[in-house]
């Protein structure tokens, strides 16, 4: 009796090919939209993890500066120069919990190879940078402590830069200018794309921390100090001990603000993570709707078939059909009508993530969870909003059934 009910479902949606296409529509785009939203949502969760995660693990980040109400960093007189090498070694020699440090010092500088010039970062730095930030050795090697001892004139290049002023040469061992300063490159970093703010990675120059304070900007305080924590479990009582001991060295009063900032760049990705989840959700919660309306098309255009099919109905009950051979018949129906358009759904859906990749450039990440939840759901709603009109069917007088026209 069951494949009966289902044969004779299966014709009644033969019956109707462009009405059931067209119910089935409204499924097909709800769960299309559905998979597409959420690959969105979590490409774009992806890319910011990527990002901050580029800057370095761990990662504890001291500036000079108060923290502002508006979250940003603001600047008392004199506050730009409030860390020292003195409070790097500090931080090193007395905070636990620490496994690199690396001081540094920025500014922007004309860099000049034969008839080429580039606009660059220039930065200041030791060589636990390349630990901390996670950079690796396309070609030569990084500078060494005895470099920024003997402040040697000596340079580690970006890629961005290495495509300007150089092309597809091999710069090391070759002499560039950072101003008027000559400097020999002695290594080339491996590309690391852009960080979470947008701004390129690979567009830097490296030397040492001595050599750019004292050969070429003539300073001696700091501009930023970079420190890796041993493990996240570790990293905010780093950022404890690091507070209370800067606050020592700077000898500040107890009711006074801090004239530094020491940014937890873990809290960050966790902040960061929490928002772009809200965000995919939001985004997926807004595609689910189609779903809904797709689920009372179902609906309406059972409802009609069940009208249009009155008589029908009369002559089975006539002929000793149950109640629940009519209903398991209408429910099939609405049923096959949701199964095939969230399967169809599905592949419009994967078919959609990849094209707007493709065509936008964005990130996508398809998600198993989110391809097995909107088709659970589609199949639910066919069994939800078909459960009405199958029961009015079922629940027909055969006689009146039998009269109607």
């Amino acid at each position: 009796m069951f494949w009966e009910s289902v044969w004779i479902a299966m014709e009644g949606l033969k019956a109707n090919k462009l009405r059931s296409v067209l119910t089935m529509l409204g499924i097909i785009i709800g769960v299309g939209a559905v998979i597409a939203m959420i690959s969105i949502g979590l490409g774009v969760q992806q890319k910011v993890q990527n990002s901050i995660a580029s800057l370095g693990s761990n990662l504890l980040i001291v500036t000079p500066g108060a923290n502002s109400p508006s979250g940003g960093v603001r600047l008392a007189a004199g506050s730009n120069i409030s860390l020292t090498r003195q409070d790097a070694k500090a931080i090193a020699r007395e905070v636990e919990g620490v496994k690199y440090i690396a001081p540094a010092v920025s500014q922007q500088y004309q860099i000049i190879y034969g008839n080429q010039n580039w606009k660059t970062n220039v930065q200041g730095t030791m060589p636990e940078y390349l630990a901390i930030r996670d950079f690796q050795m396309a070609a030569g090697t990084f500078f060494s402590s005895g470099d920024d001892d003997a402040r040697a004139r000596v340079a580690v290049l970006g890629q961005t830069v290495v495509a300007s002023l150089f092309g597809s040469a091999n710069p090391v061992g070759r002499t560039i200018r950072i101003g008027q300063a000559p400097f020999r490159v002695i290594g080339v970093l491996e590309s690391k794309g852009q960080s979470s703010m947008g701004q390129d990675q690979d567009d830097t120059v490296l030397v040492p921390l001595a050599t750019a304070q004292e050969r070429l900007m003539g300073i001696t305080y700091l501009h930023n100090i970079s420190i890796q924590a041993e493990n996240d479990k570790v990293i905010d009582k780093a950022q404890e001990d690091i507070t209370a001991l800067l606050r020592t060295r700077h000898r500040l009063a107890p009711d006074s603000e801090n004239d530094f900032t020491v940014r937890n760049l873990t809290a960050l990705m966790a902040a960061m993570t929490e928002t772009t989840g809200t965000i995919t959700l939001l985004l997926g919660n807004i595609a689910a709707i189609s779903l809904l309306v797709g689920g009372i098309g179902i609906m309406n255009i059972m409802l009609v078939s069940v009208t249009e099919r009155t008589r029908e109905i009369g002559i089975r009950k006539a002929l000793g059909a149950t109640f629940n051979n009519i209903l398991l018949q209408f429910l099939i129906e609405a049923m096959v009508i949701s199964v095939t358009g969230g399967i169809i759904g599905i592949l419009a859906g994967i078919a959609g993530a990849r094209v707007i990749s493709l065509v936008a450039g964005w990130n996508t990440v398809l998600s198993a969870a989110a391809i097995g939840g909107a088709f659970g759901v589609s199949v639910l709603i066919g069994l939800f909003f078909g459960i009405y009109p199958a029961r009015r069917a079922a629940l027909l007088n055969p006689i009146e059934a039998l009269r109607y026209e």
